[in-house]
């Protein structure tokens, strides 16, 4: 018996949400809901009929700009040319509303991001290691 081989169907847009040494520590951010926030996160993801989905890491990296979100984008997203897009200082309502407004619009490669998110996004680790390298070459 022979079965073909399917390709995996059209990805959502994803979230990763750091919730690791510090993302997520009461003790760094203490007026920030950090169970809050991830319980919304997770409940948009529930009620967008599978155009979210959320995860959780335990450390992506750039902990000096905690709470880190990923903000991943869907298929055809990224058949549009979209990337990962890293937001940090994720810390409250606001910031919470804007990611769930880019995801419900599309996100990356879809939408542009609410101006407001636009100044939270930073390098991923990668980039910012490659960006400083290039920067002692000089």
């Amino acid at each position: 018996m022979t079965s073909a081989i399917r390709p995996f169907g059209p990805r959502p847009c994803a979230l990763t949400v750091c919730r690791g040494c510090c993302c997520g520590d009461a003790r760094k951010h203490p007026g920030t809901d950090h169970d809050g926030q991830l319980r919304r996160l997770r409940e948009a993801a529930a009620a967008s009929g599978g155009r979210l989905a959320v995860r959780t890491s335990e450390c992506l990296g750039p902990c000096g700009q905690a709470n880190v979100v990923v903000v991943q984008p869907s298929t055809e997203g990224r058949r549009r040319g979209g990337r990962a897009a890293w937001v940090g200082w994720a810390l409250d309502d606001d910031c919470t509303d804007d990611i769930l407004a880019w995801v419900a619009a599309g996100g990356p490669g879809i939408a542009k991001p609410p101006a407001t998110l636009a100044l939270q996004l930073i390098p991923a680790p990668a980039e910012a290691r490659s960006r400083a390298r290039r920067g002692q070459r000089r």
